[in-house]
């Protein structure tokens, strides 16, 4: 029983920081429209169950009530932020973590977020 609590709990908290990093938008259909698409945030329109990432680095999806969009990026926190810092590469959709002094050098880094 003790398992299966622990194994609901690990299984609570990682969908809990899962969903963190995602978000909805309602899909507003006019009422009689077929029209199969949906219309993001920044008005391009996607058709129904298509998959595209935006230039924020998230991953959205198109369904028929909702646009479903979750971050790309990795986000460092446990890293030695006295000595270190986080430059965050759009091109690539994550951070690195480098040396204040010489931003040549990379950190350590032990957690991420996403």
């Amino acid at each position: 029983m003790n398992v299966l609590l622990g194994g609901f709990v690990i299984f609570a908290t990682f969908v809990t920081l899962c969903n963190a990093s995602c978000y909805v938008v309602p899909n507003e259909g006019v009422p009689g429209d077929s029209t199969r698409e949906c219309t993001d945030l920044e008005g391009n329109k996607h058709p129904i169950n298509s998959k595209w990432q935006t230039d924020n680095c998230e991953t959205c999806s198109c369904y028929e009530t909702e646009i479903f969009c979750c971050t790309l990026v990795s986000t460092p926190v446990g890293y030695d932020k006295n000595n270190c810092q986080r430059i965050f590469k759009k091109e690539d959709c994550k951070y690195i973590v480098v040396e204040k002094k010489d931003p040549k050098k990379t950190c350590s880094v032990s957690q991420w977020i996403i």
